[in-house]
């Protein structure tokens, strides 16, 4: 496995990127995670329906080829994106669903946050029914590619510009639920550990 950590970084590059990543792959091609930030942005699944998509304003919308619906990436959240081999992994697009999800619940469980999945819409809900993680995945080629957003510590006014996945749900961020907020970096080294143990690797390379 190797763990990429990209900074902060456009939208449309980097969807384009882990497209040319995924067609370019072969049997022999190791697993990435890319861990970065996004500047702000509003991205539309597969599923978005423009009416969740409320007041843009000077948000940029970009229409994406991942499951799910409209959601917000920008910077103090981290996007991890899972590029892995299901075939290779042996697993079914609901497991890599669930593993993602758990390492998010172990990730919060770290800074003493209770939070739990929903097997009806997927993402990772805290104890009050607040939503602080989404999941967007795309299964090609038996490889997956998209993958999560996490809230860290981030502005969340332009939450309340969309209707996030279709949910009508609040949204809540780690800051908000600790009494001093960790730096986004650790965070994302504690998801980056817990993604790689769930998918089954033991070591992973940084770069």
């Amino acid at each position: 496995m190797i763990v990429r950590q990209l900074g902060m970084q456009r939208y449309s590059p980097v969807f384009a990127d882990m497209k040319a990543f995924n067609d370019g792959r072969d049997a022999t091609t190791e697993d990435e995670i890319w861990l970065l930030e996004h500047e702000a942005v509003f991205t539309q699944g597969q599923a978005g329906k423009d009416e969740y998509i409320l007041v843009p304003g000077d948000i940029p919308v970009v229409k994406s080829d991942r499951g799910g619906h409209v959601t917000y990436h920008g910077p103090g959240q981290i996007t991890a994106y899972i590029l892995v081999d299901l075939k290779r992994l042996k697993l079914g697009v609901r497991d890599l669903v669930t593993l993602i999800e758990q390492a998010l619940v172990d990730t919060l469980a770290h800074w003493h946050v209770s939070a739990t999945a929903r097997r009806d819409a997927p993402g990772v809900y805290t104890a009050d029914g607040a939503k602080i993680a989404s999941l967007g995945l795309r299964i090609r080629k038996g490889c997956s590619y998209h993958g999560l957003n996490f809230n860290v510590s981030m502005d969340m006014a332009p939450w309340q510009r969309i209707n996030p996945c279709g949910l009508d749900v609040p949204m809540t961020q780690l800051a908000d639920l600790v009494d001093t907020a960790p730096h986004i970096d650790k965070v994302a080294g504690v998801l980056a550990d817990n993604l790689c143990t769930a998918l089954g690797y033991n070591e992973y390379e940084k770069n």
